[in-house]
């Protein structure tokens, strides 16, 4: 019998199949950035979370925001397998007249806050935090943000209160690929020393392998006790195909019939 980690490994890979699938007959990009966070989005959606696919809106779920909502190819693969909606409804993805837009909109069974002009997802999770707060709910939030959204001064601010109200049963995860629309994070606003800009904010601040289903099953599942949590999670654009690792071309360009053939050929020889 397979371990718990082995089971989240093999779904992260049927569902970096379905991103480049979806991705491929909706004739979209962002395939890169929609990669980097599978991992991430598996181990949450499939061992940490409290969800609901029979009743989205059940008050007492954990509540998750895609606030890189350019990266929901993966989010959309990953409702999809929990029952939020059939394979044919992820099909539409990008197509004439869809709800399965190139963002995610909160119309979706699934889909806690509509996203994807960044920066503003770590204010939507700290109001959802507070919320449970003040009425004694025992939900949590979860945010996953891109690196380069942290050039934001929103994101900044929402730090600074989500702090200040002591909000631990929020957790915030980065996916730290180091590429964003227009180069390297490095080049383009230099985000070092990351870690201890979060902390200074007065975070309980986790660097990890994003990639590694073992440290992220490990993070995911605590919290703090009067903080809110930042994972650091350091990853890969276009994780798993070799042609599209760490290749900021990636963050735009869709997939040719023959690339898709030979990306879907590298990760079923992994399964």
């Amino acid at each position: 019998m397979k371990s718990k980690i082995s089971q989240l490994q093999s779904k992260a890979n049927i569902i970096r199949q379905e991103v480049l699938k979806i991705s491929h007959k909706g004739d979209i990009g962002h395939i890169g950035s929609a990669l980097s966070i599978v991992d991430i989005l598996t181990v949450l959606y499939f061992s940490i979370a409290k969800v609901y696919p029979q009743t989205p809106d059940h008050p007492d779920r954990d509540r998750i925001i895609l606030s890189k909502g350019h990266g929901c190819a993966a989010l959309y693969s990953i409702l999809y397998r929990q029952g939020f909606f059939s394979k044919k409804f992820l099909y539409t993805y990008h197509k004439n007249n869809t709800q399965l837009a190139a963002h995610p909109e909160i119309h979706v069974p699934g889909i806690d806050a509509s996203t994807g002009s960044l920066g503003h997802g770590l204010s939507l999770a700290a109001g959802m935090a507070l919320a449970g707060k003040i009425n004694k709910k025992n939900y949590r939030v979860f945010a996953v943000l891109s690196d380069g959204e942290c050039d934001e001064g929103s994101t900044w601010e929402a730090a600074l209160v989500t702090a200040h109200q002591k909000l631990n049963n929020l957790t915030a995860i980065i996916d730290y690929n180091k590429i964003q629309a227009f180069g390297r994070t490095n080049q383009v606003i230099n985000l070092e020393p990351f870690k201890q800009k979060w902390q200074s904010f007065g975070w309980q601040t986790i660097e990890i392998d994003g990639h590694n289903h073992k440290q992220l099953q490990t993070v995911l599942s605590k919290k703090s006790t009067n903080k809110p949590t930042m994972i650091i999670a350091h990853t890969i654009l276009g994780k798993g195909i070799s042609f599209m690792e760490d290749d900021l071309e990636w963050h735009y360009w869709n997939l040719s019939d023959k690339q898709l053939k030979q990306a879907l050929a590298e990760l079923k020889k992994n399964l």
